[in-house]
C-alpha cells in the first residue's frame, strides 16, 4: 500500500473486487446473470457495474433502469443500502436520489428510472441503455394484460444504444427465468469464437466472501443451511436438483 492514495483507495473497486464479481467491460454479451449464495457481494458487483456505466458522458444521457422484487427493495438495497448505489460511489460522482420521482440522478445527466418488479406494466414505455434486476428469482411470475413478465417487460425495455446490457444478481432458485437464462449460454458457449456467449454467467458461494463477512453472521447462516439441501442452494449458489416425489418437476 505504500504510496498509494488511501482516499482514492477506498473507492477503486477494481481493487477489492474478485475476479468473479467484475463483469466483462466490453460488448460481448448482452445479460449478465451473477447467480450465487447469500453474501456472496451480488449487490455490490451490480451497484459497481451502475456506477462504472453512469460515469460516461460521451454519448449523451445514458438511461438506467433498476428493478428489484419490490418498491422497498428497490429503494433499500439497489439504491441505499450497505452497498447499494448511493454508497458505494464517493461523493464528487454520487447521484441525487429523488424520491418522489424514482429515480437517480447523475451529475454528468446520466438518469435512472427505479422500478418494482411487482408492477410489471410500469417497465412497458420505457427505454434504457443499462439495466440491473436485483434477485430476479424471487420476482413474481404473474404476467401482466399483454401476458409478459416483469423480466419480459425488461428485456424489451432495455433496448437503447449499440449494446444494451442486462445484470441480473440472484440467489439460485428453481424457477423458469433461471432455466432460461442458463439454456440461452448454454446454447452459445459452443459457438463463442464465432459470436461471443451473449448470455455471461458467473457463479459463487458465500464463503467466497467471508472475508469480508462478520463471523457471527457466517455462524448463523450456516447453522440455518449446513446439513441441509437448502445449502446448495443458499450458500454454494447451486440449482437444487429436482425433488423426488414432489407434486409439481420441470417437465410439467
Amino acid at each position: 500500500l505504500a504510496g498509494l492514495d488511501m482516499e482514492k483507495l477506498q473507492w477503486d473497486w477494481s481493487f477489492f473486487a474478485r475476479p468473479e464479481q467484475q463483469p466483462p467491460l466490453d460488448d460481448s454479451w448482452d445479460v449478465g446473470l451473477a447467480l450465487a449464495g447469500r453474501g456472496f457481494g451480488k449487490t455490490r458487483m451490480a451497484a459497481e457495474w451502475v456506477r462504472e456505466k453512469a460515469k460516461d458522458s460521451s454519448k449523451g444521457i445514458t438511461r438506467f433502469l433498476l428493478v428489484a422484487r419490490t418498491a422497498a427493495d428497490v429503494r433499500d438495497v439497489v439504491v441505499d443500502g450497505e452497498s447499494g448505489i448511493l454508497n458505494v460511489t464517493p461523493p464528487s460522482e454520487r447521484p441525487t436520489y429523488i424520491k418522489s420521482q424514482s429515480r437517480l440522478e447523475w451529475p454528468n445527466g446520466n438518469i435512472a428510472l427505479l422500478q418494482s418488479a411487482d408492477e410489471p406494466d410500469s417497465l412497458r414505455g420505457v427505454q434504457a441503455h443499462y439495466s440491473w434486476g436485483d434477485e430476479i428469482a424471487a420476482w413474481r411470475q404473474s404476467p401482466d394484460g399483454a401476458g409478459m413478465t416483469a423480466w419480459d417487460n425488461l428485456r424489451v425495455a432495455t433496448r437503447l444504444g449499440q449494446n444494451p446490457q442486462i445484470l441480473a444478481t440472484t440467489t439460485p432458485k428453481r424457477v423458469p427465468i433461471l432455466f432460461n437464462l442458463i439454456e440461452e449460454h448454454d446454447k452459445n458457449k459452443d459457438r463463442l469464437k464465432e459470436l461471443g456467449s451473449r448470455v455471461w454467467i458467473t457463479r459463487g458461494s458465500t464463503y467466497d466472501n467471508k472475508a469480508n463477512m462478520p463471523t457471527a453472521y457466517l455462524n448463523a447462516i450456516t447453522g440455518v443451511y449446513a446439513g441441509t439441501p437448502m445449502a446448495q442452494q443458499e450458500l454454494h449458489g447451486e440449482m437444487l436438483e429436482a425433488i423426488k416425489g414432489a407434486l409439481w418437476n420441470d417437465d410439467m
